[in-house]
């Protein structure tokens, strides 16, 4: 079944205009965390399809050994060689602390590995973006931090995660889901285990769910203000069934991890008062950018399988991304989602 005309209308007004009213930065400002010795495409595809989405800015914080791969790809990045093997996390947290001071969002996880010292410095990049109540999506080897301390991005909000079916499978087994649990209900369950986070399940179908009871009823002051929270959905998913390619290349998930971020990015941006005031409970944002990121991602996916085929890369998803998005929720050249 398609995504609710009403979930599809709230995420055209999360879209900031293009009237020459914003200035540069005011359309999101977003920061890929990985890049770890030679794993130079995925934090490439997630800080690019940003730009590609529609985002003013994008970085790449990143080893130096992925930095000058990462650089010759697009001189559009910007990128940041910060997270040396040889360093430490007191040497390092105050670059860090620096960098995100002037992000909106943190997508933490493409090309991270599973390096103890690249771990480490996710694990406090979470932290300092918590701190500063960025909104955040962890992917890939991100992902192995929550499944090892919940404690990580338990009940946290502003977070999203993008889990491949291996990765579902793993982190429902971490994180103590049923495995009798349907299905259908999965996602919600591990949104119920993780206290609320939105839970984004990649698959044929992708399923985005938020379940805030139980343990997440305990909600931080600072992450839900005054009315917003009495009026929050307590349960909600969403089936993404748009159409996509029929070959999943290596990369398209990190294309995703890029557009949710943007997505988020323009919902700080929209929170901050630089556009929009259309009443959208802040709450809801990030599963209206879960989804907005979902389809987008999906339809740029079938645009390029449908003139590569079977030799599609990921490389081609990258210049359909703008055609899909108009697809999608319009002509983005109005704002806001006005046809």
């Amino acid at each position: 079944m398609p995504v609710p005309r009403a979930v599809v209308d709230t995420i055209k007004k999360l879209i900031p205009p293009l009237d020459g009213s914003l200035h540069k930065g005011q359309s999101g400002r977003v920061g890929v965390l990985g890049g770890a010795m030679d794993y130079t495409g995925a934090p490439f595809f997630a800080a690019f399809s940003a730009l590609r989405f529609g985002a003013d800015l994008s970085h790449v914080i990143c080893s130096p050994t992925a930095a000058s791969a990462i650089k010759s790809y697009s001189p559009d990045l910007i990128v940041h060689p910060i997270l040396r093997d040889d360093s430490t996390v007191e040497k390092v947290k105050p670059e860090l602390q620096s960098i995100l001071s002037r992000l909106h969002v943190l997508i933490v996880g493409p090309g991270l590995g599973r390096e103890g010292y690249m771990q480490s410095f996710a694990k406090e990049a979470i932290s300092i973006a918590r701190d500063r109540g960025m909104y955040i999506v962890l992917d890939a080897d991100a992902l192995l931090l929550v499944g090892q301390d919940i404690s990580i991005i338990k009940g946290y909000r502003r977070a999203v995660v993008t889990p491949n079916i291996v990765e579902f499978k793993r982190l429902s087994e971490l994180v103590g889901v049923d495995p009798n649990t349907p299905p259908s209900k999965r996602a919600q369950s591990v949104s119920n285990k993780l206290g609320g986070v939105t839970v984004l399940q990649k698959g044929a179908k992708d399923i985005i769910s938020i379940d805030t009871t139980g343990d997440a009823a305990d909600l931080e002051a600072s992450q839900i203000k005054g009315a917003d929270a009495q009026h929050e959905r307590a349960v909600e998913t969403i089936e993404v069934d748009v159409e996509g390619g029929l070959k999943r290349c290596g990369g398209q998930g990190d294309i995703l991890s890029g557009s949710v971020g943007t997505f988020l990015a323009w919902g700080r941006c929209y929170e901050d008062g630089a556009f929009g005031k259309s009443g959208i409970p802040i709450s809801r944002i990030p599963i209206i950018a879960a989804v907005g990121g979902s389809m987008v991602t999906r339809t740029a996916s079938r645009r390029a399988f449908s003139k590569e085929g079977r030799s599609v890369v990921t490389q081609d998803m990258l210049p359909e991304i703008g055609r899909a998005f108009s697809e999608m929720f319009g002509d983005d050249s109005q704002g806001q989602g006005k046809l």
